[in-house]
């Protein structure tokens, strides 16, 4: 293959200068790939690093506008960038977000594990509650939208059902 190839293959397929794929085209409030050239929300830069603070501000802020999955980009930037000692903390975190993404999505069976691992995850955290992070809240969170699963329901308004990251 020339190189000419391997550069409109990357093109095509959203390959970052690494050969990371990145999909570039937008997304809806859940995550969701949209059609190119469609309006969709807006992406935040992944890799970002930002305050602890700064970071559970704005996933708080798209938690309540309804955009899990963008709040879960946000939690996960903080997880790769945190240090060793809180990586659980912010991976669970990441996986409440994307569990209640996945709960919005209509899938049930994806949403009830990422919750539980999530609150599995931030459970080491629960008597320290490191940043303000209501762990312990957000563990009876969990368990509470786990319980209320339900085949029969629709899939919930991820906004209505939005937990509060930290300890007001």
């Amino acid at each position: 293959m020339s190189n000419g190839t391997v550069a409109a293959m990357d093109t095509e397929r959203d390959r970052d200068e690494e050969g990371r794929a990145r999909n570039s085209r937008p997304r809806d409030g859940l995550g969701r790939p949209l059609p190119r050239g469609a309006e969709g929300v807006e992406r935040l830069e992944e890799g970002t690093v930002r305050s602890p603070a700064e970071s559970l501000e704005l996933a708080q802020r798209l938690l309540d506008e309804g955009k899990p999955f963008h709040a879960h980009e946000v939690l996960e930037d903080a997880w790769k960038s945190c240090p060793p000692a809180e990586r659980e903390l912010w991976r669970g975190l990441a996986q409440l977000a994307v569990g209640l993404t996945h709960l919005a999505r209509g899938n049930q069976t994806g949403g009830r594990s990422l919750l539980e691992r999530g609150a599995e995850n931030i459970a080491g955290f629960a008597t320290t509650a490191p940043h303000g992070i209501a762990v312990g809240s957000l563990i009876d969170w969990s368990r509470l939208t786990i319980g209320q699963l339900s085949p029969d329901r629709p899939a919930p308004d991820p906004a209505a059902i939005a937990p509060q990251l930290s300890a007001k």
